[in-house]
């Protein structure tokens, strides 16, 4: 039983929730999601079954894709809007959508970002939310992210003393998005939290692939939830495929290193494959130019 299922995270379900029932239903301990997302988030959470688990650090260094709205008055001790106000102000301006489109560009690219305390990053072997709930704060570790593209999705809706709109940012592995809410809202000159957010794609898996919790138990009473996992090479869709035969599959097999494969355009990594069902991820030998070994090999029960 090996496999990638594209699971749709409610919200209220922590992705450890997520992890727990899909194992009840498969029968498997050996089940791992691909990037945490908080309990009032919703959206594509792929889940690893079996030997796919080994996939985990790849599909966890994916580009994720979010929708988000901000607010801006107001900023909170979650930077979320289920943490109590720290701070309020009147939004008086009047902004435009190029206004804030052009706030958002500044964001492309590379950036520092500081992880909110009230998240599970660790500092000296403890959750930075443990140190929040007890009403401590301690330095943070600064982390470089990058945001491959940002931009606005709605007009800007002024309600009240309040301003909220919406954007869509594709983003690497580490980044905050109710941190760049804050960020944002920092730009823009006043208070921010993040007032909604969906993850809508994870590496190559979107919202159109995904299966949600009853789907996947109705699947199960009619003894089809196996048809719904996906084979492994689907999460790894972005390394450069090498087709095997026999004999390159038994060489495979046995962990042993070869010549890097012709025709690849310089990757460090790639995969190795017969059809769908994938082998092994290999990757340049560090010491041996023009010699692969082996990241990952997989052994299936049939084998």
């Amino acid at each position: 039983m090996d496999g990638i299922l594209p699971l749709w995270k409610p919200k209220g379900w922590t992705s450890h929730d997520c992890v727990a029932k899909i194992r009840r239903l498969y029968g498997t301990k050996k089940v791992g999601h691909t990037g945490t997302l908080d309990p009032e988030v919703e959206g594509v959470l792929p889940i690893c079954v079996g030997q796919a688990t080994k996939l985990v650090p790849y599909l966890t260094e994916t580009n994720k894709t979010y929708i988000a709205e901000v607010t801006l008055g107001s900023s909170t001790e979650t930077e979320d809007s289920f943490g109590e106000v720290v701070e309020q102000a009147v939004v008086q301006e009047d902004f435009s959508v190029e206004q804030v489109q052009q706030v958002l560009d500044n964001f492309i690219g590379y950036s520092v970002q500081v992880p909110p305390m009230y998240s599970a990053v660790k500092v000296n072997g403890k959750r930075l939310y443990e140190y929040a709930r007890k009403g401590l704060t301690v330095n943070r570790p600064e982390r470089t992210i990058h945001i491959e593209r940002i931009q606005l999705l709605s007009d800007i809706r002024k309600e009240g003393q309040r301003v909220r709109f919406c954007f869509l940012v594709e983003c690497g592995k580490g980044t905050y998005v109710r941190t760049l809410c804050v960020n944002i809202g920092d730009r823009l000159g006043y208070p921010a939290h993040m007032s909604g957010l969906v993850r809508t794609k994870t590496g190559s898996f979107d919202r159109n692939s995904t299966y949600t919790i009853e789907e996947v138990q109705q699947a199960k009473e009619k003894n089809a939830h196996l048809d719904l996992l996906l084979p492994l090479s689907a999460g790894i869709t972005d390394l450069e495929k090498v087709e095997a035969d026999a004999d390159l599959a038994d060489r495979v097999f046995h962990g042993q290193k070869l010549k890097m494969p012709e025709g690849l355009t310089g990757t460090k990594q790639f995969r190795i494959q017969q059809g769908d069902k994938l082998l092994a991820i290999y990757q340049s030998h560090p010491s041996e130019p023009g010699i692969a070994k082996p990241a990952k090999v997989f052994h299936y029960e049939q084998d």
